[in-house]
């Protein structure tokens, strides 16, 4: 009975760390190649860096443009797609506004007595700048 019992748990060992991860991967790479587009940056699984010329869904294969050379490859080939200026720019303003509300949210729940020390050592820090300098001038 005990046999029994490893084997089944051997099993769903090698669902849960093997076989169930490669089928997430599988269609998350799927869903990266149904998404591709003329003009999209990609990288191939050789690291080759291109454009998207051309996609043939009947035969599975894209044409990519590598600074004026062009090359066939299968779909799966294709490793990852590289977000493009238009892309991040949109994402960065959404990920810099998140940041601001949460510094605006911090700062509004410090007491002003935290705050206080903090300026008082960047004032501390700019008057000791101009006598390092002194002595710099000194030593020329």
């Amino acid at each position: 009975m005990s046999s029994i019992i490893i084997i089944v748990l051997m099993i769903a060992f090698m669902y849960f760390f093997m076989i169930r991860p490669q089928q997430k991967q599988r269609k998350e790479h799927q869903s990266m190649v149904n998404h591709l587009k003329k003009g999209d940056q990609v990288v191939m699984i050789s690291r080759l860096h291109g454009v998207i010329d051309e996609i043939n869904t009947t035969d599975q294969t894209v044409t990519i443009d590598c600074e004026g050379v062009y090359l066939t490859f299968d779909l799966s080939a294709i490793a990852r797609v590289i977000p493009s200026k238009t892309q991040a720019a949109e994402a960065q303003p959404a990920s810099q506004a998140a940041a601001s509300e949460e510094s605006a949210s911090e700062a509004s729940d410090a007491p002003a007595s935290e705050a206080a020390p903090a300026s008082e050592s960047a004032e501390a820090a700019d008057d000791q700048k101009p006598a390092e300098s002194d002595s710099a001038d000194a030593d020329k």
